[in-house]
């Protein structure tokens, strides 16, 4: 079985107006899709970030990808290593200072897990196996999501006539994101709840975490991520106010930039006997931040991300790893459709040392925009199950496909730009500070 071709799909789907540190989404958020279609007539398919950076480090990898064996991914590895090491990036890839997709210190990896990936469902097609079996098997049969809140402004993502209907509304406060939260459980069953911070003054979010543990109690856990848009001395202040409720497995995801940072913040929380646990996706995305982040304490749990780790196997790695150090394992996201949805759920399920459920951004996108058959990736309890279906175990539907990638070409975004969409949108001035409070 040989590549003979590859095919990239610029899309566009909508977006809701939703925020972080970084700053407002855009009506827009741009995904490619890939395909490699063998000799055999088999079609493997993955999903990567969108944009004209991602897809240009994808068409300079034609060369390496088509005419080879889809096996042999230890030798595709090692060009993109070899190319990072060249381009002299291969030492680090914070993601504190740039928005995910955008960031070029870690493009060897997220182009090599694109094609890592629809090569395995490639394989899993000829195969007649799930992609999970492929790498080992299952390590559970279902794999578990969170709720992912966010604060956002009105409106429901796209735009014109193409606009969304505005499901969860304008949410800037705690009363409506506990109404958010519980949309998202009563249609999705999560069991764990996340909140996107970094965004509203410190003592409203707060009050907001405080609120979602007031209506759902202690069994279900509750995180907050800002984005590093705390200082220490802050990050400090909300570890104090937020002890009880970030316990029982929950945790304060990057409150403050740099490793350095979280540990000097941990250890002046752990001065007062307050154990909450620190992850971080931003400031720990490579093995030897890892190992740096056990050695000063900084992070307890590592937030995986197979876009960008480098694929499904280098996630099962870093599982291992994780287990190895003593540290937790949970899964970062960023917008995405259904092709994602399974990479992620087939990254979950095989990655034995998973402690805590996964983000998904999957809620904030519509079936207007999905792009697999049989419209979108169904949970039960907050799960997605796994499946006995060949590869990914989804496929194209390509009367969608061409939808979105009809509209992307009639828009004006090539890039995320979170910033650029505040000053036009809410504040003319507005940068991203880091800290900002």
């Amino acid at each position: 079985m040989i590549i003979k071709e590859m095919r990239l799909h610029q899309i566009a789907v909508a977006d809701a107006p939703i925020r972080s540190s970084y700053g407002l989404h855009a009506p827009y958020a741009l995904r490619t899709i890939v395909e490699l279609i063998s000799t055999d007539g088999f079609t493997g398919i993955a999903e990567t970030y969108g944009g004209d950076r991602p897809f240009a480090a994808l068409e300079a990898a034609r060369p390496y990808v088509v005419g080879k064996d889809p096996f042999q991914l230890a030798r595709l590895w090692q060009h993109f290593e070899a190319q990072a090491s060249q381009d002299n990036v291969a030492g680090g890839t914070t993601q504190t200072y740039m928005v995910p997709g955008e960031n070029p210190l870690d493009q060897h990896t997220r182009t090599y897990a694109a094609l890592e990936v629809a090569s395995l469902d490639l394989i899993g097609q000829a195969l007649n196996r799930p992609l999970c079996d492929l790498v080992g098997g299952r390590a559970r049969d279902a794999a578990p999501f969170s709720a992912y809140l966010f604060y956002k402004h009105a409106g429901g993502g796209g735009r014109g006539d193409d606009a969304r209907e505005d499901k969860y509304g304008e949410c800037l406060d705690a009363k409506s994101i506990v109404r958010q939260a519980h949309m998202f459980i009563d249609e999705y069953g999560f069991r764990e709840i996340k909140l996107k911070g970094g965004v509203l003054d410190p003592e409203v979010e707060i009050e907001t975490i405080r609120a979602l543990r007031a209506e759902f109690g202690p069994k279900v856990p509750l995180r907050i991520d800002p984005n590093c848009a705390w200082s220490v001395d802050t990050s400090v202040d909300i570890g104090v106010a937020l002890k009880d409720e970030l316990s029982d497995g929950g945790y304060l995801e990057d409150p403050c930039a740099e490793l350095a940072g979280m540990a000097e913040a941990r250890r002046r929380l752990l001065a007062k006997d307050i154990h909450t646990e620190f992850a971080s996706n931003v400031a720990c995305t490579t093995f030897a931040d890892v190992v740096q982040a056990r050695d000063l304490e900084a992070v307890q749990i590592v937030l995986s991300d197979p876009h960008y780790w480098g694929g499904i196997r280098r996630q099962q790695r870093l599982s291992n790893t994780c287990e190895t150090l003593g540290r937790g394992l949970s899964m970062h996201s960023n917008n995405h459709v259904g092709v994602s949805m399974m990479i992620m759920a087939h990254a979950a399920a095989s990655s034995p040392h998973l402690t805590h459920a996964c983000d998904t951004h999957y809620p904030w996108q519509t079936e207007q925009d999905e792009v697999i058959e049989g419209g979108r990736v169904k949970f039960t309890n907050g799960t997605v199950p796994m499946t006995d279906k060949p590869g990914l175990g989804v496929r194209l539907d390509y009367d969608q496909l061409a939808r979105l990638c009809e509209r992307y070409a009639k828009l004006p975004y090539r890039r995320r730009d979170d910033e650029a969409e505040m000053r036009e949108h809410v504040d003319p001035n507005w940068r991203r500070v880091l800290p900002r409070w």
